[in-house]
């Protein structure tokens, strides 16, 4: 018998009789097991569908001290953005988890609606993220906000990064067929394909962008292959948004090429309403700051940590 077949042959009195045993008196797997007459593995299995059935609901409320208090407002106040939103220092190798509540937060804030369009840039962030449960919202269109490059990794790949997100979120996907830096001759062609001019146009539209903030093209180990990073130019460049570079200042620092980046400007960038940003750790410092001068984001999601770093070095 397998264990679906089990399951649905468990009485209600017995699933009842084992949970609240188990969460109202605190009583141990074993003891149920043995004042049931049953395993211990069917004890689990009796928990396992109670809680599928409705007849135990979980909550998991946010503890006030880990709302946005002073450290949030100080930071969007140095930066000059709207909003900070903050989660607890992050650990380990996948930032996806301990950043998507931030995430989540911010959006539920933006009020997005049927029709409203959601822009996307690439980043292992921001794919981690969008994996992650980050509402429902359900009708918004969610579109690239960068053409897909050579790279292998997920993450480099803007139409997979919005197919997971429409997914998560009940959206509707619309796809840029379309290299970050295709050559003079495919860049002329791309401007009047209609599917690639339906998303660019799309960008005009948008009401929330979400991206990634890269730090240093010079100082990173990865970049895209299409960044020439023998360009004396970058050497001024100390970040990017949506592939966009731009300096200390926050002014775009261009390359070989640049003027064909199949991506949203700068300038798009700074007329959406919600631009969230999320970026962690000392090293993208100062790409935060400058992105922010530059007006390339208007919202921050980020790490404590950070964001004590951010106000430090914002200070002086």
């Amino acid at each position: 018998m397998t264990d679906a077949m089990q399951e649905a042959r468990f009485p209600q009195e017995l699933m009842y009789a084992a949970a609240s045993q188990y969460y109202l008196e605190d009583a141990t797997q074993a003891d149920i097991a043995q004042r049931l007459g049953v395993s211990r593995a069917t004890v689990s299995r009796l928990l396992t569908e109670a809680r599928r059935q409705g007849i135990v609901e979980i909550r998991v409320h946010r503890p006030a001290t880990l709302e946005e208090g002073p450290l949030a407002a100080q930071v969007a106040d140095a930066l000059r953005i709207q909003r900070v939103y903050l989660v607890p220092k992050v650990s380990g190798p996948a930032l996806g988890p301990w950043l998507a509540p931030g995430l989540a937060r911010a959006l539920a804030a933006v009020g997005l609606e049927a029709g409203d369009v959601v822009l996307v840039s690439s980043g292992s962030t921001v794919y981690e993220c969008a994996r992650e449960g980050l509402g429902r919202f359900p009708g918004v269109t969610i579109a690239p906000a960068v053409g897909g490059q050579e790279e292998p990794q997920p993450w480099f790949q803007t139409n997979e990064t919005t197919r997971i997100l429409a997914e998560r979120l009940g959206g509707v996907p619309s796809y840029l067929y379309a290299p970050a830096l295709p050559g003079p001759e495919l860049f002329n062609s791309l401007q009047h394909e209609p599917s690639v001019r339906r998303v660019m146009d799309l960008w005009a539209h948008a009401k929330c962008a979400i991206v990634g903030v890269g730090s240093a093209p010079l100082m990173r180990q990865v970049v895209p292959a299409f960044v020439p990073r023998e360009a004396t130019s970058l050497r001024q460049a100390v970040g990017d948004v949506c592939s966009r570079f731009y300096d200390r200042n926050g002014d775009p620092v261009e390359y070989p090429g640049s003027e064909r980046l199949v991506a949203t400007g700068l300038e798009e960038l700074r007329r959406i309403p919600a631009s969230i940003a999320i970026a962690v750790g000392g090293e993208k410092i100062t790409s935060i700051i400058a992105a922010a001068k530059g007006g390339y984001f208007n919202q921050l999601v980020t790490d404590t940590p950070t964001a004590e770093s951010l106000l430090a070095t914002a200070r002086t």
